[in-house]
């Protein structure tokens, strides 16, 4: 893993940009030598431009892949015996999903890089937790689905989870009531899907004229914008929204997806979303050439993580916008970026839009 394991013992968003630099495109670097001796369609790709990945020394000169890729092949760069885990992206009926192979290390990285980056924003106790999801979500056999990883991935981060939905997708208020007369006066952390949250915990309060009380608590939502940027609501009045009905304090947005699980970008008080020392961002423009600060265009996501599959290096369907680097108010060092929503013509994917589509 090269240094790797260096990036675990330092604060997850201490590096400069000239060192993070430096040190990123090193591991990069090993992990394009990695999965093009390991997987023969990501070795094609490489082929077919005519490249090698030692003739690559810089993070906008190498290869990335787009996310449809993996609705179309099974990118391994494992063994089929090591794999411990397979996820696969959001999808309504009849759509083809991405599928993501881990092995036992890749997960290990996964929860624990996401660990590491919510313990900036949370502290490192754990808080009991409110899933403003259906426990139906994870108990699905077989591969398990975007939304389903998000549930899991994030409950390591509370303790004894409670599920405030039902099978059915309502509101149950009991089982909320309950929840937060057992942790009165207790700091809490809520985790769901933006369209979910909204639609099924907000609206359904809203409806039954309940309004909650929950001092020092903290909302953590991804997954999709779509179906609420439909409905003219924005991020400054979902969360003014959420704070007014649901009691809650502090709403953060976070921006990832199932083939870079792990390697997050939280939103933080200031609005923007943030590179953690795992993960780098690069905006392009549609012929692929390399944005300034403050143009819009495509995202690209890399991440140091995936190594049982080619997931390192990708371009996304987003369309977004670099807004600094090293120079937020908040004082966490790395890129800031905002997500401006999908490019035209791509299809809608994020967890939320996917089950308000459904």
């Amino acid at each position: 893993m090269n240094d790797l394991n260096a990036f675990f013992e330092e604060p997850v968003f201490s590096l400069s940009a000239e060192e993070k630099r430096r040190r990123f495109t090193t591991i990069m670097q090993v992990r394009n030598q990695h999965h093009f001796d390991h997987c023969a369609e990501y070795r094609s790709i490489w082929t077919a431009l005519g490249m090698e990945p030692a003739s690559c020394n810089t993070l906008e000169d190498m290869p990335f892949l787009p996310t449809s890729l993996f609705k179309q092949y099974d990118l391994k760069s494992v063994p089929d015996e090591a794999v411990v885990k397979t996820m696969t992206s959001s999808g309504t009926s009849g759509q083809a999903v991405s599928r993501i192979f881990l092995d036992k290390e890749a997960a290990r990285l996964q929860s624990k890089t996401l660990t590491k980056i919510m313990s900036d924003f949370l502290g490192t106790g754990r808080r009991p937790m409110l899933v403003l999801d259906s426990q139906s979500v994870v108990r699905a056999g077989g591969a398990l689905s975007a939304r389903g990883a998000g549930v899991l991935g994030f409950s390591i981060l509370g303790k004894r989870p409670v599920y405030a939905l039902d099978d059915q997708m309502q509101l149950d208020l009991d089982v909320v009531t309950e929840f937060l007369e057992t942790h009165q006066g207790k700091p809490l952390l809520l985790f769901g899907f933006t369209y979910i949250v909204w639609q099924h915990f907000y609206q359904a309060l809203k409806e039954k004229g309940v309004k909650l009380e929950m001092p020092g608590s903290v909302l953590m939502h991804g997954g999709g914008w779509k179906k609420m940027q439909d409905l003219k609501i924005d991020n400054d009045t979902y969360k003014k929204e959420l704070r007014d009905v649901c009691g809650i304090e502090q709403v953060f947005n976070y921006y990832g997806m199932i083939e870079q699980t792990g390697s997050i970008y939280v939103e933080c008080e200031h609005g923007r979303l943030h590179c953690s020392n795992f993960s780098d961002v690069i905006i392009r423009r549609p012929d692929f050439s390399v944005c300034e600060p403050g143009e819009p265009g495509l995202i690209q996501t890399l991440s140091l993580l995936p190594e049982s599959y080619s997931g390192h290096n990708l371009m996304t369907e987003d369309m977004g916008e670099l807004l600094g680097e090293d120079d937020c108010p908040c004082g966490r060092s790395g890129k800031t970026f905002a997500v401006h929503g999908r490019a035209f013509a791509a299809e809608i994917r994020g967890c939320s839009d996917t089950f308000a589509a459904a």
